[in-house]
């Protein structure tokens, strides 16, 4: 076994669309052949971790469902611990449902104790309304995550998750509470699901705010990549920065990740005195 793992985003970094980027089969594979621990971590709630898997499969890359960790997932790991006999309303699809019935989390229509917010193109206005009544009458406003927009697979882009929230918080004066990337408690809850500690965990992305702020956040090392979101120009823009940054995962190997592995302190260095 490795002493060093992954978190890996997935749009933009193993794939574009339907298109696989150049190298991420064979890195990915690599992983897997090598017994080196990783995670794909996505902040899209609408498919079950079977759905994706199945999708990077057909890829070329040896993964399973264990590799697989959502936001929705994360969320329903979130409200399982907040007691028994939880309830939500849902706004949602087929993988937020599964995640929060496969963690005893009844979806209810009337009294719930949370509204739960996630991806999704079914949604009414009727459905937009009753949400906001059962927030106003003492629902809390949970988000799945809180992406303003998401790519389509024609290359456009549709309203995210972040969106419908933002439209229930102003019309119910409530803020909600995020649990995607980057959510510390999904970083966490993703990291300690490899098994590992902090300073021997890589997150690998393509976005600033997310991927790379919340690994930044819990002492991860870092890896952008270029073959997203975003773009080199873009990073001067952001008071952070990411440990690595390379073009796509074509530069980047298990040679390359011990290399970076060793010159990371596991350490914080001490803080001057005041």
């Amino acid at each position: 076994m490795s002493d060093y793992g992954l978190l890996i985003d997935m749009d933009g970094v193993i794939y574009r669309g339907n298109e696989v980027i150049p190298g991420a089969r064979e890195f990915i594979n690599a992983l897997v052949d090598n017994k080196i621990p990783f995670l794909f971590l996505t902040n899209n709630s609408q498919r079950t971790r079977l759905d994706i898997a199945t999708k990077i499969q057909r890829m070329g890359m040896r993964v399973t469902r264990d590799h697989i960790y959502t936001c929705a997932i994360s969320t329903a790991h979130f409200l399982a611990r907040q007691g028994k006999d939880v309830t939500a309303f849902v706004l949602g699809e087929g993988g937020l449902m599964s995640a929060l019935n496969r963690n005893d989390i009844a979806i209810v229509d009337k009294d719930p104790d949370y509204v739960v917010v996630g991806e999704g193109r079914s949604y009414t206005f009727e459905m937009l309304e009753q949400a906001t009544n059962l927030i106003i009458n003492g629902a809390k406003l949970v988000a799945t995550n809180m992406d303003p927009n998401c790519p389509t697979a024609n290359g456009g882009t549709r309203p995210g998750c972040g969106s419908i929230v933002r439209l229930l918080e102003e019309a119910t004066g409530r803020k909600a509470f995020d649990l995607g990337k980057p959510s510390p408690l999904m970083m966490r809850d993703a990291r300690k699901l490899i098994g590992l500690e902090a300073a021997h965990t890589f997150m690998i992305g393509d976005t600033m705010e997310t991927d790379i702020l919340g690994g930044l956040q819990l002492g991860y090392h870092c890896i952008l990549v270029l073959s997203g979101g975003t773009r080199r120009t873009d990073i001067d823009n952001y008071a952070y920065k990411p440990d690595t940054i390379i073009d796509s995962l074509a530069d980047l190997n298990i040679e390359i990740l011990e290399q970076l592995m060793a010159k990371k302190p596991h350490h914080h260095p001490a803080l001057p005195s005041c």
